[in-house]
């Protein structure tokens, strides 16, 4: 898996495609906890569950039919009437992409049993054809060591650069769009 730290990091990059100045700040938040929260499934190691299974780690909970159900719950439960400056659509859409950005980014590191993106229809894991990001420890501990500091190094080339060009790029797109209505 990526890190926690880089899933956020994607969420922050994916906020920047929907920004809009009058969208409460709770939005952009939840977005970021949408993106970790797949990550949940590590609570099964303790129960029993194991990696490969259903519920196992990269299972349900990082499929895409999982980012449709979390952000039709929230998108229903918590803005029913949406919120100012994002049509409700453009709300779940980034709720969505979000979510799923976990196991677009877990599908291209270098290790574990893959990502069951089609779950609970098909519970095949897989991987992307390039995996250029180093696989994170699970658990803190085993992160806050020399292998942690490698897959930040990992993660900082291939997901935390990309995400500040597609911030910068969203920036300058706006601008763009701003100074084009202000010239009609």
């Amino acid at each position: 898996m990526a890190s926690a730290i880089s899933h956020a990091v994607a969420a922050i990059g994916i906020s920047a495609c929907f920004y809009d100045s009058r969208v409460p700040k709770r939005v952009w938040l939840l977005g970021t906890l949408c993106a970790v929260l797949p990550d949940i499934d590590v609570i099964g190691f303790r129960f029993g569950v194991h990696y490969g299974d259903f519920l196992g780690h990269r299972g349900f909970t990082h499929s895409i039919a999982f980012a449709v159900l979390l952000a039709t719950a929230l998108l229903l439960s918590l803005f029913p009437r949406g919120v100012l400056g994002l049509s409700r659509f453009a709300l779940w859409v980034y709720l969505f992409l979000a979510t799923v950005s976990h196991g677009v980014l877990d599908a291209m590191t270098d290790g574990g049993l893959g990502v069951a993106f089609f779950s609970p229809f098909d519970n095949r894991r897989y991987f992307f054809p390039w995996t250029p990001i180093r696989v994170s420890p699970i658990g803190v501990t085993r992160f806050f060591s020399e292998r942690g500091l490698r897959v930040l190094e990992s993660e900082f080339a291939w997901i935390w650069i990309p995400t500040i060009l597609l911030v910068v790029f969203s920036i300058v797109v706006r601008r763009i769009g701003r100074q084009d209505q202000q010239s009609v």
